[in-house]
């Protein structure tokens, strides 16, 4: 899995591309968002629309990234979320936990208000 970064009015925008499973995938997430943290960066949209496919490991590091930043008074936010994946957070009720955009531009917005 590829992670491309870029920073918006002061949101972070990762871009995951590949296949997020767990292991070393969960572990370049979880360095990404501490180092964010560390550059004072709280803010983080997820776009998962070149993620193929998800297991629970990877459903498990989208939850531990939620909660390092929401534990840095941040928040996490996951965009374009394809059908796959968005039938996997309903199936186990994560998208209730989860805010959704269709696209990342709104997501970054969402944090102005």
């Amino acid at each position: 899995m590829a992670i491309k970064e870029s920073v918006k009015n002061g949101v972070a925008i990762l871009e995951l591309k590949g296949k997020l499973m767990g292991g070393p995938d969960s572990q370049a997430l979880h360095e990404k968002i501490h180092s964010l943290i560390a550059d004072g960066i709280n803010q983080v949209v997820i776009d998962l629309s070149k993620t193929k496919w998800m297991n629970s490991s990877g459903l498990g590091a989208l939850m531990s990234a939620l909660t390092t930043l929401r534990n840095a008074n941040g928040d996490l936010k996951l965009a374009n979320v394809t059908q796959k994946i968005e039938s996997l957070l309903v199936i186990t009720k994560l998208i209730t936990v989860f805010e959704t955009y269709e696209t990342k531009e709104r997501a970054v917005v969402s944090f102005q208000k």
